[in-house]
């Protein structure tokens, strides 16, 4: 009995994993579109495009990109109801725009260089990361967007705002994740643009307008 106790203590503690549930709705639809022919692609270049190198070196960033969002959405999900509910809209919000978005204007870049002038193992990642992920569907930039958005949950943080090393190493991981995005030719200049305009319309909806509602019932009489 009192396993079971435990275990009902758990699923009610932790009920907000529903968000999870998100996922069926997005790897799906994303497939899809990664997998989808017979389209045609809107191709994305900016003249600022051409004057970035490619540096393989950024491949390192970019694929820690992964472990990132996942450290700091387990990181809210186990310490913070509130901050989770907030981040995960932010990015679930962004997410589908992104996705409908390419579903009705499909696009795609083409940037990425066909030859490398070294051989090391940075280029062979940077191949991995090409043959595994197409070139489409890249206006805005998730990796750009996801950045962004965990950002702003960590400085709205009142507990990490205690941890000020924390905060600046992850700001400055989310910059070198997005201009990995750049120099590796995964984006152009044009998607991560993209990326923070959809932030700047997304945020005040999800942090100001609730930080406003939160004020306004302090000041309720009890």
């Amino acid at each position: 009995m009192k396993a079971i106790e435990r275990v009902k203590k758990l699923i009610i503690k932790y009920r907000h994993a529903w968000i999870a549930l998100y996922a069926l709705i997005y790897m799906p639809w994303f497939v899809y579109l990664e997998r989808r022919t017979g389209v045609h692609y809107f191709f994305i270049h900016s003249p600022l495009d051409d004057y970035i190198p490619f540096i393989e070196y950024f491949i390192v960033p970019y694929l820690l990109w992964f472990v990132f969002i996942a450290a700091v959405i387990g990181y809210f999900f186990f310490t913070d109801k509130r901050g989770f509910y907030r981040l995960t809209a932010f990015l679930i919000t962004g997410m589908t725009f992104f996705l409908i978005l390419c579903t009705v204007f499909p696009n795609g870049l083409n940037l990425r260089p066909t030859e490398f002038a070294r051989e090391n193992i940075f280029v062979d990642l940077v191949r991995y990361v090409y043959a595994t992920d197409t070139p489409t569907n890249v206006l805005p930039s998730i990796h750009v967007f996801n950045s962004i958005g965990v950002c702003i949950a960590i400085g709205h943080s009142g507990a990490l705002k205690k941890h000020r090393t924390i905060q600046y190493a992850s700001y400055l991981l989310s910059l070198l994740i997005i201009l990995s995005t750049v120099f590796l030719k995964q984006h152009s200049v044009t998607d991560v643009i993209a990326a923070f305009a959809l932030a700047c319309i997304i945020y005040p909806f999800v942090y100001t307008t609730q930080e406003k509602k939160a004020t306004k019932l302090s000041h309720q009489p009890i």
